[in-house]
Parts: C-alpha cells; structure tokens; sequence
C-alpha cells in the first residue's frame, strides 16, 4: 500500500478518556486536543493537504466554510505554521466585532471574501474562477473543499483507527460516533475500520446535509479513495449509519435544550462542546446509547470546534 506523504503537526495519540455523566460511563476520543489552537479533526486531515500543498510550491491555499467554519480557521493556522497565504470564502457577514473563529481567521491573516446563502452553493465554482485567474499571473493556488473533504484529506481518520486500536481493543466495540458536516471524518474512519477487516459501526450525525446526501458523500469519499490508492478493502455500507434530526434548528443555531445539556455536560466533566458539531452530536449520542448504559461499547468522538462555543457565548451563558 503506497501511503501518501503528510507534514507531522497534530499532537498525536489523543487520549481515549472514560468519563462519567449522570452516572452513566463512556468513552470519549478528545479530538479536541489534537493541537494548533484547539484545531481538532480538521487537523489530522490538513497534515495531508498542507503536504501536498508545500510539495507544489503554493502561493495561496483557497478553502471555504461558514463564517464560524473550524475547518477554515484551522487551515488559516496551519497553514500559517508553515508559511503559505491562505483566502477563506465564508457563508456570512462580516463584524467589526468579530467572534470565534472568524475572530482567528483575521488574527492569522487570512484573506476573506464573504458570500450570501444563494452563492455560497456556486463556492467551488467561484474559487475555481478565482483560482484560474491567479494561476493565469503566475500564481500557484492549492484549492482545499468544505471541511478538508478529499480523497486526500480522509488519510487522516484512516489512520486514526490505527491509533485507536492501540488504545482499546476494537474488537470489543460497537462503534464510534461522531459529527458529520461534510463527511470527510466518517469516511476515513470507514475505510480505516474495513482495512483493518473491524464490523464497526461509524455512526454519523448530520449536522448540515440531509441524510441521503450526507450518505453519498461519506461513501463516495470511501470509495474514491480505494480506488485512487489501490486498497485492498471493501466498504460494507451496513457499516455506516447516519443519524438525523438533531439538526432542524439549522446548521448555524442550536436550540436551548441542547445548550442546557452542553452545560451540564462541562459542569461535570470540564468538557465544552461547540454549537454546530459536537454538542447537536452528544445529544444525539445521549439518546442512543448513554441513557441506554452503553457508553463504553459506543466510542464519542470529540471532534474539536471549541471556539465556536463563544460565538454563540450569550446563548450559552443563557442556560447554564
């Protein structure tokens, strides 16, 4: 299997942690300190693209998001850390009083052009144009989709289940479940279950698409990079179960319930969870398994997002 090449800037193995919440025990992967300012998932995957975007020499990476995207603002980092200029296109306003992570993105210098709703869904299409037109003066442009999602980027979480089997025997484990934006972090940990032959279950909540989409997504991905690389796997789509309907407030909004929960949650555990992933994700976890006692056959994935917590810091300190 011929691996690609990667640039090491995650602080890696993160800690497999059990916990306990209202008396009730499980496992959670802390994602969240995979380092670079609390990058998170997003981190695993830019070791891949930053490697490939170094190699080729980029003057400019271009990646897109919401305005409160961790994606973004951890490319702006990373890619920062090792010297290339970075342009965000950003679903939203701009602020004088920037929050969170568009609060980052402008400390770490990025260029930002901020798009409506209606032309955010033409992203790849305006970064495409954009991109020709500075490759036309000369200009190397490295364009990186929504969330890092490539065949590339999805090393990341294949190799992530690597380093989880060292950590607890995942012939013991149901599954590990996380939030799904763009899909990019199933995907890999899908793959990475089916080269290492695990009936493990990915389960992936939707915080963004719809459940069909999503499921594309995730499996396309899957199957790209199988083929792209040659791996000698198969993706049983059984293995991967999407879970909808803890998102109908909208991607960018959370209800006053799941706040309330991501309260208690860092009451008693000192873990914070952000608005858009992690917290609609627990909520979903506590549903189907915590509540149920089977917090330690169920891996949660705490995949990051930890600044996009203050942007919506009113709401928050609202429900504590």
């Amino acid at each position: 299997m011929n691996l690609p090449g990667k640039i090491n800037l995650a602080q890696l193995p993160t800690p497999l942690e059990q916990l306990k919440f209202r008396n009730k025990k499980f496992l959670i992967k802390r994602d969240d300190y995979t380092g670079l300012d609390f990058s998170g998932n997003k981190i695993r995957k830019l070791e891949y693209l930053l490697y490939r975007a170094k190699k080729m020499r980029t003057d400019i990476i271009f990646t897109c998001g919401g305005e409160q995207s961790n994606h973004c603002r951890a490319t702006v980092s990373a890619a920062a850390k090792v010297g290339i200029k970075t342009k965000l296109f950003l679903w939203g306003d701009d602020s004088i009083n920037s929050e969170g992570n568009l609060f980052l993105d402008k400390m770490y210098g990025a260029e930002i052009s901020f798009l409506n709703r209606k032309n955010y869904n033409n992203v790849n299409d305006i970064m495409g144009e954009e991109g020709a037109s500075l490759i036309n003066k000369g200009k190397k442009v490295y364009v990186i989709p929504e969330g890092g999602s490539t065949v590339l980027g999805i090393w990341g979480y294949i190799s992530f289940i690597n380093e989880i089997s060292e950590q607890v025997e995942l012939k013991k484990i149901k599954g590990i479940f996380s939030a799904a934006g763009s899909g990019g972090t199933a995907a890999g940990m899908l793959v990475g279950a089916a080269l290492n032959k695990l009936k493990l279950k990915i389960f992936a909540v939707t915080v963004l698409y719809s459940k069909e989409e999503l499921r594309k997504k995730i499996l396309f991905l899957a199957e790209g990079v199988i083929k792209e690389y040659n791996l000698n796997c198969t993706i049983d789509e059984s293995n991967l179960v999407i879970i909808d309907g803890y998102s109908k407030e909208g991607y960018k909004n959370i209800n006053d319930n799941k706040v309330k929960l991501i309260a208690s949650l860092a009451k008693e555990t000192g873990i914070l969870l952000d608005p858009a992933y992690t917290g609609k994700a627990f909520v979903a976890y506590r549903d189907k398994f915590l509540n149920k006692g089977k917090g330690n056959k169920v891996i949660f994935l705490h995949s990051g997002g930890l600044f996009g917590a203050f942007a919506k810091r009113g709401k928050y300190l609202h429900n504590i």
